[in-house]
């Protein structure tokens, strides 16, 4: 007889466990009651915290480590990967420009700059690599890439033919682009941008009024921030001649999305897609007989561009059903049916603070997983499914 088959296909459960633990903790569930079964472990990524280790543990490679800028100009180390084929370096900007580096009374996009992320780019350049698949998740910057740009050769000057300084603010100087200095090695390098939202860069539904926010802006910030995006993309549009204020996705990451098509050529895909196809899940999903996917919480962000909804919609190409686990979970759990997830469960048993929530996420996680496959045996065992 057949062994089973499953896959285990969560992200992290931010704060509690990562997306590599969430996945032995739903495989230690499965096996408890179905000890013979086959397990495929696909910890995800949608391009922001925990790519490179989402590649990283289907495709092999090595961790490097770089001392760069960090957001506010303090030294960090930031770790990133180049994988097996030797070729194809892996970057999470966070790393280097991150809000998770900043404590919350520091965070000021007005001031914060990608300068960092420009510096893991030159180091990728520095081992020869030739393609750079760049998550652009979590960052604490809104200056369009204009720190990562310098430090790659790009002039970016005032009206007085002095550099702009660093941080979002400084965008409403620039006044000429230069390319003349650019890093010639660019030229020789494939771009592609993990990332997990579709907003334009500027306007209502911009990098600084959605995201400012977030970042430490003040409602005066973020409008003052949304302009100088706006002057920004002017600039590009003059001295460049591309377009890029209404491209889906140019407004990741405080307009790094924008920064990097303009100045290299990157192409900007879902994260969620670009993560199953570097992994080549759907060679994996015919045959099983279920996924189990899940992370901290679902709510109507997942709905673009998650985990969850992106391997469900992924695992209905092959008629896999799929079962989200998580932490909490919005109340509209028709949103998440209507767009492939066939039940969703909290992993609590009851009310708990969050703090004890997060602390016991990996025990509540592995017991729900057991509680849920003992059902399913039973379901089986009776011809049902």
């Amino acid at each position: 007889m057949a062994k089973l088959k499953f896959m285990i296909a969560p992200d992290k459960f931010k704060g509690s466990m990562t997306a590599a633990e969430a996945t032995e903790c739903i495989t230690r569930g499965i096996l408890s009651v179905l000890p013979s079964s086959e397990i495929l472990r696909f910890p995800l990524s949608d391009g922001g915290e925990g790519l490179v280790d989402a590649l990283l543990s289907r495709l092999g490679g090595k961790i490097m480590k770089s001392v760069v800028t960090g957001p506010l100009n303090n030294p960090v180390e930031a770790r990133w990967a180049i994988l097996d084929d030797g070729t194809t370096a892996v970057v999470e900007m966070a790393t280097a420009s991150g809000l998770n580096l900043l404590p919350k009374e520091k965070r000021n996009p007005l001031e914060t700059t990608t300068y960092g992320t420009g510096e893991l780019i030159k180091a990728v350049l520095d081992q020869q690599c030739t393609r750079l698949i760049i998550g652009i998740g979590g960052s604490a910057t809104n200056d369009a890439g204009a720190g990562m740009a310098q430090v790659l050769g790009i002039g970016l000057y005032d009206h007085n033919g002095v550099e702009i300084g660093r941080g979002g603010k400084e965008l409403l100087k620039l006044e000429k682009i230069d390319l003349s200095g650019i890093d010639q090695r660019l030229a020789h390098l494939q771009t592609i941008v993990a990332g997990d939202v579709d907003n334009p860069l500027t306007g209502p539904h911009g990098a600084s009024l959605v995201y400012g926010p977030q970042k430490g802006a003040s409602p005066n910030a973020a409008a003052l921030l949304d302009r100088a995006l706006i002057h920004f993309a002017r600039m590009i549009k003059k001295d460049l001649g591309m377009e890029i204020e209404i491209i889906p996705g140019a407004g990741a990451a405080g307009g790094l999305g924008a920064g990097l098509i303009a100045f290299l050529q990157a192409e900007i895909r879902s994260g969620i897609d670009l993560v199953l196809d570097e992994l080549q899940v759907d060679e994996h999903l015919p045959g099983c007989r279920l996924v189990v996917t899940g992370e901290g919480r679902l709510d109507s962000q997942s709905l673009h561009g998650k985990v969850p909804v992106g391997i469900a919609r992924r695992a209905a190409k092959y008629h896999v059903p799929v079962i989200a686990l998580t932490g909490s979970i919005e109340n509209n759990l028709s949103a998440f049916y209507n767009a492939g997830i066939e039940a969703c469960f909290t992993i609590a048993d009851g009310p708990l603070a969050l703090e004890e929530s997060l602390r016991r996420g990996p025990e509540l996680l592995e017991s729900k997983t057991s509680q849920l496959f003992r059902l399913w045996k039973i379901a089986s065992s009776s011809g049902k499914i």
